[in-house]
């Protein structure tokens, strides 16, 4: 009995630490993190054909601002059938004809700028897959801390669990305690080995998703020193400085602006182009001839052609100024969303350092306490055990969300804030413990990706 009373104050001790830790700096991140990021971003193939894309974009805009190519034409002029006559009548020659088409003043510019404005938008796309990438392996990191942490919790609750079942067997053969509560300590044991091994297998899979970020094979080990409360303190952000970071915006805006000058360059194809032409005739032993003309196009079926254009593109101009408006106001809305989370998700975890730990903790070593003097019974301990064990594991996941939420603003994204999941403890009676703070939003495993933007922008 006096070893289990020396094993409670150390056990409660190591679980406060994980309450009383120091606030990191975020001016020092973590060097793991940083360096399963830089793996990310330099192997991953999604952002490599990201930024294939925006190049092949590059590439077309000097091509758009180039005259038409010219063409030559050649000819063979000749009286009769019979023979060829050039040299000998003069209506007989070769011809070599040189055109060259010249659109209307202001066109060309225009399509350059078109194609121009189309490097925006693919580089939006680059910055959604980078910010998209960054995010999930910050996420699955965040969820390899929490899993990590909470089997290092798991092994207090088994050290306690193994101390109470050699006490529970130690009363119950002097006489001072009863059989269930030694079947009770094994029954508990071997609830927990079933987590173990779950939560073993949950931190495998998270590694393997890590490692498929990196392009490094599932199972290479990925060891950590830091717990969650070494990531950056997160912060909230306001809506301008989501608005400059969203590629989503960047993108509608790119797209308005794309319309407007294709709606001016629909404008001027109402406009006549010109092609000038230039050609040499040569007749033998005669004088040659030579022509220069010019050419016009004519722009006759304007009402059911360029006009219709002109409105085609109005019309898509006052449609993308609409999903400007639409992708800000969801922004808006998610930003809020997660700054009221994050703020509230500070409290809550404050609340935890606070009051919930402690008074947990005060609870436990009552409950041992009244044990040890014969006074309580043991399920009342272990009960005691459990709330305080939930209590911690909740304090766990309340951090991992907060980290969540600050990940979900940074990324900009327009879906619903994905949650970093933990493992299992164990016991079934954890339940009555502390629950984390549940986050409205689907599942996602590291690496998968997430539509958190409009059609336009995905790939």
């Amino acid at each position: 009995m006096r070893a289990f009373s020396r094993l409670v104050p150390a056990l409660v001790l190591t679980a406060s630490g994980l309450a009383q830790v120091p606030q990191p700096d975020p001016f020092s991140p973590d060097p793991v993190l940083s360096g399963l990021i830089r793996e990310a971003l330099a192997e991953h193939p999604d952002l490599r054909r990201a930024d294939a894309a925006v190049r092949m974009d590059e590439e077309r805009v000097p091509q758009a601002g180039v005259l038409p190519d010219p063409s030559i034409s050649l000819g063979l002029q000749n009286d009769g059938f019979q023979k060829l006559q050039i040299g000998r009548m003069e209506t007989s020659f070769y011809s070599v004809a040189f055109t060259q088409p010249l659109p209307w003043p202001g066109k060309r510019a225009l399509r350059k700028d078109v194609a121009a404005l189309a490097v925006d938008f693919s580089d939006a796309i680059r910055v959604r897959v980078q910010l998209g990438l960054e995010a999930d392996v910050r996420r699955g990191y965040t969820a390899l801390l929490l899993i990590r942490e909470q089997q290092h919790l798991q092994g207090q609750q088994a050290l306690f669990l193994e101390q109470a079942e050699q006490l529970a067997r130690t009363r119950y053969e002097v006489g001072q305690g009863s059989q269930g509560d030694l079947l009770r300590a094994q029954l508990e044991r071997t609830r927990l080995q079933q987590a173990v091994w779950s939560l073993e297998a949950e931190e495998r899979s998270v590694v393997a998703g890590l490692n498929r970020l990196r392009q490094h094979e599932p199972a290479d080990p990925i060891p950590t020193a830091a717990v969650l409360a070494d990531l950056p303190e997160p912060a909230t952000l306001a809506p301008e400085a989501v608005e400059v970071r969203s590629p989503e915006l960047a993108s509608a805006r790119a797209t308005v602006k794309q319309t407007e000058k294709q709606l001016e360059l629909a404008k001027l194809d109402r406009r006549p182009d010109f092609a000038v032409t230039a050609g040499i005739m040569p007749r033998g032993a005669f004088d040659p001839m030579w022509q220069v003309g010019i050419s016009i196009s004519l722009p006759i079926y304007g009402r059911t052609k360029q006009q219709r254009a002109v409105a085609e593109h109005e019309h898509h101009r006052q449609g993308q100024g609409s999903e400007v408006e639409s992708v800000r106001t969801l922004l808006r809305q998610r930003t809020e969303e997660r700054t009221l989370q994050i703020q509230a998700l500070h409290k809550i975890r404050e609340l935890y350092r606070e009051g919930l730990l402690v008074q947990s903790e005060a609870s436990f070593r009552a409950a041992l306490a009244q044990y040890e003097a014969g006074r309580a019974p043991f399920l009342g301990a272990l009960e005691a055990l459990n709330g305080w064990v939930g209590d911690q594991a909740a304090f766990l996941q309340t951090q991992a969300q907060l980290q969540a939420q600050h990940i979900a603003l940074a990324e900009c994204a327009l879906g619903p804030t994905v949650p970093v999941a933990g493992g299992s403890l164990g016991s079934a009676s954890i339940a009555s413990g502390g629950a984390a703070p549940a986050v409205r939003s689907t599942a996602k495993a590291p690496g998968k990706a997430q539509d958190s933007g409009p059609a336009s922008m995905k790939m």
